[in-house]
């Protein structure tokens, strides 16, 4: 499975000390973020991370993309809700998960509960539904 990760930078931290706990689960599986998000995990975690652009410099749209081409099976943003807006690119990325049926964690509770199921293989129904997809594309 393909996990993404992404973090506002206030959240980045808190996104590399769920990695460093979580590092077991996530290293059986790829792993790709936005540029510092990617640096940081993979410089603490040593996990081999795909890196995107900077998240502001194009690398939030990078990840959106493959989250419409499902490629992207789990997705985690720690962002600050402190913001009064959600920007635009959180927006296009909640929607495309919503479309294609991608979970998607906002925090570290959410992200917690989401990891240990992948753990236990809860979420082995996003390769049934990558299988289904591609019939689904080929009927036409």
């Amino acid at each position: 499975m393909t996990i993404a990760l992404l973090a506002n930078d206030k959240k980045k931290e808190l996104m590399v000390q769920f990695c460093i706990a979580y590092c077991g689960i996530l290293a059986k599986h790829e792993v790709c973020a936005t540029a510092m998000t990617g640096k940081l995990v993979s410089d603490t975690t040593g996990l081999n991370v795909f890196r995107f652009l900077e998240g502001k410099g194009g690398g939030a749209e990078q990840i959106a993309s493959r989250v419409a081409y499902d490629e992207i099976d789990l997705l985690l943003f720690f962002r600050d809700a402190s913001q009064q807006k959600m920007s635009e690119e959180e927006d296009t990325l909640l929607r495309l998960c919503d479309m294609h049926n991608v979970p998607f964690a906002t925090n570290i509770a959410t992200a917690e509960v989401l990891v240990c199921a992948l753990g236990r293989g809860d979420l082995d129904w996003r390769e049934i539904y990558h299988t289904d997809r591609k019939k689904e594309i080929n009927l036409f």
